[in-house]
This record gives C-alpha cells, sequence and structure tokens, in this order.
C-alpha cells in the first residue's frame, strides 16, 4: 500500500554543511522540508521510491538504479562526508519493471557495470540526496529505497507508470511512500541560473494552489508553454506521484514555499485516504476521443500518409492511392510528415524540395520514413497505430532572406554553411522568437552562430 507521498524541492545548498549562511535565507523551506520529512517517516514505510528529474533522464524509457545497494555523498558540491548506502528494493523493482514492459513502457535497470559502459550515473543524485538527508534525519532507517528517474515520455504514460508502481506496491504487500522530487520555476529572478520570465511565478503559484486543493486533473491540463517558459524541473515528478495516488482520495499540505534565489521551492505531503474513482481511465479515454475526432476530419494529404505507414508497418506494403485522393497527383513539393503520439513527438521526416514526380509519392515515402526511419526513434509497431495523430506540412519554395525578415509563426527556416543544412518548420510549439528558431536550426546544422551562414526562408501549408 502507499503510505504517504511527498513533493521536496532539492537544492544541495539545503544540506547544512553546504549552504552554511545562507540556509538563513531558506529558512521556511528548511522548515518545510522537516515538517515532509516527519510525515513520511511517521507513515511507518518499508520501502521509500525517489522520483528524480537529474537522474538518468532519457527521451523513450523510464530508468531506475539496480545495484543492490545504492550509494551517494555530495563531494560534487564541496561536502566531502562518508556519504549515504541504503539497500535496494530490487524484488519490488523487478515487479514494476516486469507490469510497465507489459503496458509497453520502457523501462532500463542499471547497474554499475552498465552505467559505466554508457557513461551513465549509477550513484544517487542530488535530486534524491537532498530529501534522503531529511528524511534520515527524522529517522528514517532500515528501510529499502528505488532510484527512479522522470523521463520524455508522454505525460499519460508517466501517469500510467505511477498506477504500475502502486499496483506492484499492493500486489507484493508492500508499505511504499513516494518521494516526488523537483523545484519549482527556475526563472523568478534576473539573478537567478535563468533570466526573469513572469511566467515563473505565474507556474508556481498555480502549481502551489492546484497541490493544496489536491485538483490532480486541473494540474495536468498545465500548458506546456507555461512549464516550459516557467523553467521547472519538478512537474514530471509530480505527474508520476500522482499516478502512484490515482484511484485514492487524498488530503493534501502545503507545507513552505519560497523562491530567494530565483529558483521556486515548494514542500507538500499527500496522505491517501479512501478509494474512489479512477482518473487513469478519463485520462485514456479523452486520449482516444482526440485521436477519433482526429481521424473523423483528417484532410487528404493526412489520410494518404496514415493509410499509407499502416499498411508499410503492417505488410512492409505502399497501398494503391484512393481515388479520391488523386489530385494528389497533380501537385509537386517538398513534404514534411510529423507523427505524434500521446502529445509526444514519435517521428518527423521530410524534404525541403520535391524529391518524387508527384506529392502523393512524396507524402508515402516520408510518412514511411518518419514511421520506421527516424534515428531518433525506435520503429512504430503495429500495436501503436491506433494511437498516433499525423500532420503533414507542404512546402512552398525557400527564398534567401535576412534575420530581420523571419516570422517563425509564419515561416520554416532554413540554415546552411558549405554541405551543413539546418531546416525547421514554422509555428512549432514554444517556438516564440526568431532567436529561439535560428538557435534551434543552427544546432541542427551543426553551425556555431558566429559563423556566417545562409539563411532561407520557406512558408507551409499544414494538413492535420
Amino acid at each position: 500500500m502507499i503510505t504517504y507521498a511527498v513533493l521536496s524541492p532539492h537544492p544541495p545548498m539545503l544540506i547544512p554543511e553546504i549552504g552554511g549562511e545562507r540556509l538563513r535565507d531558506v529558512a521556511a523551506t528548511v522548515e518545510g522540508m522537516q515538517q515532509m520529512a516527519r510525515g513520511l517517516v511517521d507513515s511507518y514505510p518499508e520501502t521509500v521510491i525517489f522520483i528524480t528529474p537529474h537522474g538518468n533522464v532519457f527521451s523513450d524509457a523510464v530508468s531506475a538504479l539496480s545495484e543492490a545497494r545504492l550509494e551517494g555523498d555530495f563531494s560534487n558540491f564541496g561536502y566531502h562526508s562518508k556519504g549515504t548506502s541504503c539497500s535496494n528494493d530490487n524484488e519490488l523493482l523487478q515487479e514494476i519493471a516486469r507490469r510497465a514492459n507489459l503496458a509497453d513502457i520502457n523501462v532500463v535497470l542499471l547497474d554499475k557495470e552498465t552505467a559505466l559502459y554508457n557513461q551513465l550515473n549509477s550513484r544517487l543524485d542530488h535530486g534524491i540526496m537532498v530529501p534522503l538527508h531529511y528524511l534520515q534525519e527524522a529517522g528514517l532507517s532500515d528501510v529499502k529505497i528505488l532510484a527512479i528517474s522522470v523521463a520524455f515520455i508522454s505525460l499519460l504514460d508517466l501517469y500510467s507508470f505511477g498506477t504500475l508502481i502502486r499496483d506492484a506496491a499492493e500486489a507484493m504487500g508492500r508499505r511504499v511512500a513516494i518521494v516526488a522530487s523537483g523545484d519549482m520555476s527556475h526563472r523568478l529572478k534576473d539573478e537567478g541560473p535563468y533570466d526573469y520570465h513572469p511566467d515563473g511565478q505565474r507556474f508556481d503559484m498555480k502549481v502551489k494552489k492546484l497541490l493544496a486543493a489536491g485538483d490532480v486533473q486541473a494540474f495536468l491540463d498545465i500548458s506546456d508553454k507555461l512549464r516550459d517558459n516557467a523553467g521547472e524541473c519538478g512537474y514530471r515528478s509530480l505527474v508520476m506521484m500522482f499516478g502512484v495516488l490515482d484511484g485514492r482520495e487524498f488530503t493534501s499540505q502545503v507545507f513552505s514555499y519560497e523562491g530567494p534565489f530565483g529558483v521556486g521551492y515548494l514542500t507538500a505531503g499527500f496522505l491517501p485516504g479512501k478509494e474512489r474513482k479512477s482518473l487513469l481511465e478519463e485520462l485514456q479515454q479523452k486520449n482516444k476521443d482526440k485521436i477519433r475526432a482526429s481521424r473523423e476530419k483528417e484532410s487528404i494529404p493526412v489520410r494518404w500518409a496514415r493509410l499509407t505507414l499502416e499498411s508499410y508497418t503492417r505488410s512492409r506494403k505502399i497501398p494503391p492511392l484512393p481515388l479520391e485522393m488523386k489530385e494528389l497527383l497533380e501537385q509537386k513539393a517538398g513534404a514534411f510528415v510529423s507523427l505524434k503520439k500521446n502529445d509526444q513527438l514519435r517521428g518527423c521526416i521530410g524534404t525541403t524540395s520535391a524529391v518524387y514526380s508527384d506529392l502523393a509519392q512524396e507524402i508515402a515515402h516520408n510518412a514511411i520514413s518518419a514511421g520506421s526511419r527516424d534515428p531518433r526513434f525506435t520503429p512504430v509497431e503495429p500495436a501503436e497505430l491506433d494511437d498516433i495523430i499525423y500532420s503533414v506540412d507542404v512546402l512552398g519554395p525557400a527564398e534567401p532572406c535576412t534575420r530581420e525578415d523571419l516570422d517563425p509563426k509564419k515561416y520554416g527556416v532554413i540554415v546552411s554553411k558549405g554541405e551543413r543544412r539546418g531546416l525547421l518548420l514554422p509555428d512549432l510549439e514554444g517556438i516564440d522568437t526568431v532567436e529561439e528558431q535560428l538557435y534551434i536550426a543552427l544546432n541542427k546544422a551543426g553551425i556555431s552562430p558566429s559563423e556566417d551562414y545562409k539563411i532561407e526562408r520557406f512558408e507551409v501549408i499544414r494538413y492535420k
């Protein structure tokens, strides 16, 4: 069973030997951490599961440390203590991984040898070490822990993974407490780690209010744009934690909030209560309804991209072009096909100008490539096809331009220097300025901003 769950900030300066006199500036957070720790320890867990954004974070898989004993210290922050060593609950970890595998959520288990070979971290990071320090001060002892890192998979999959943690704990009769490690906005002040953004404070106050109210649905509905502008690192930890609490009423308490150094520190506790209807089923149904609505109104280019990838994935064949799509034979242009699954990019491949004799072939070949040859992703499996939403961008001709001629909402951009070339489509979520657009395009091309590079712009027709 789940005994308790908490949100814990994790700045190393909360450790007295590191923070020193600065600890006075975060006195409210120190007190909040102590209250949080007492609440968790008093729930008498057998295992404490830490969810951290600073471990080995992957784009397509949740990861967890699997060594028999998990160790860590603060030497990276100038405090050379003897460190911490805790027993890993590998029995529970294996059960969580087994259930995740059945649910098609990838899990990577890392022992020391695997981590070393892949240049990954096999030790407890500060996202775990800081709250663990306060838990041990509050009397936590003789318990096992798990060190799980968040992933850049969809929020629905993160929430689902949380429910699998809960199910595994209940199946094994294990008393488990959850620590969602994460700071709020890093953009509260110009002197903070990032430039100031007004959405930083908006995000923090919104999260604080929703956590106090226990409003999980509204928390999950926080926009990507607000989160990106805030520069937070705790949202995904909380999504997973709320998945663990799914199907239970809970009492929530915000212990403290402050942001004296430009980063928001929020501590909170969540005490599970009686059973209630699972939110996961509602979230899954909303996703299905969204896909159904997309299918019902999809354009001809998008329907052709979908039919092509579905046929190729199932039979390795390109289907015949339906009669009602013959208009695609009369056009010739470059095109990009983008795939999304649970609101996360699942593949995107395209051509900047026409490669094939007509738009039907252009879309078909790029749809297949987006689903099977995008090097950032594994090939799409047949079981995924019903969960994918498509879009097709048909590109107009590129024209030379200057930085002043760009508009990231209207124009895509191509940057080039010799054979190096980078392209970015227009009107992408989270890209609002010319500077952001050029930075990403240059990074894709491997071109330094200080080099003398060529800029071109183009318009697109986006089909959904």
